[in-house]
C-alpha cells in the first residue's frame, strides 16, 4: 500500500502587499489530486515571547492591540530584526518592554497560525532578573504589571489569557518549574 503525500507545490506566486512587517502573497498551488487551488499567505520574519519570572511573579505587559480593538495582557514579546538571532531578540525585547534582563532558557518554537501564515514564535523563560532598561520603541505604549505565578498559571489553564503565546509560554514554564 503506497502512502499518500499531502504536499502542495507552488505553480505561481503574486505579491499582493509588501508592508513594514509582513508580506502577503497569492499563490497558485498544485494539490495532491492534480487539481489547483489558491493560497493567500502571510510571510512574517518571526518573533519572540519571554516568560519573565521575578520573585514568584510573571512580568506581563498591557497594551492596546489595534487589530483586536482592545487592551491585552501578554508576556513581553517582539519581532525579530533581519539577521538577528532569536535569543538576542528576546534579551532586547525584555529590556525594552520591562527594563529587566535575565538568564534565558529556550522553551520552544511554534507556528502561530499555519493555515495562512509562516510566522514562528520562539519562547524563552527569563530568570534571575536584574534591572537593565533599554529605550522602548517610540510607537509602543506599554504598561508593566506583575502577576503572581500561581494566578498566571490558573488564568492560562482557565482560558482567561486570550493571547496564545502568553498562555503557551506560561503552561510550558509550569511544566519546568
Amino acid at each position: 500500500m503506497s502512502e499518500i503525500k499531502f504536499e502542495e507545490k507552488c505553480l505561481s506566486s503574486q505579491l499582493i502587499h509588501n508592508g513594514k512587517i509582513i508580506k502577503v502573497l497569492k499563490d497558485t498551488v498544485s494539490l495532491p489530486n492534480g487539481r489547483t487551488a489558491t493560497r493567500e499567505i502571510v510571510r512574517h520574519p518571526g518573533a519572540v515571547g519571554i516568560v519573565a519570572l521575578h520573585e514568584r511573579k510573571v512580568l506581563m505587559v498591557k497594551q492596546y492591540r489595534y487589530a483586536l480593538g482592545q487592551e491585552t495582557l501578554e508576556i513581553p514579546a517582539g519581532k525579530i530584526d533581519p539577521g538577528e538571532k532569536p535569543e538576542i531578540c528576546a534579551i532586547r525585547e525584555l529590556r525594552e518592554e520591562t527594563g529587566y534582563e535575565g538568564v534565558m532558557s529556550f522553551l520552544g518554537v511554534f507556528h502561530i497560525s499555519p493555515g495562512f501564515a509562516d510566522e514562528k514564535i520562539f519562547l524563552y523563560l527569563a530568570e534571575d532578573l536584574r534591572w537593565a532598561p533599554l529605550q522602548a520603541d517610540e510607537d509602543e505604549f506599554i504598561g508593566l504589571t506583575m502577576i503572581p505565578w500561581e494566578e498566571a498559571v490558573k488564568m492560562a489553564n482557565q482560558g482567561k489569557i486570550m493571547d496564545a503565546k502568553t498562555a503557551l509560554g506560561i503552561l510550558l514554564t509550569a511544566g519546568k518549574i
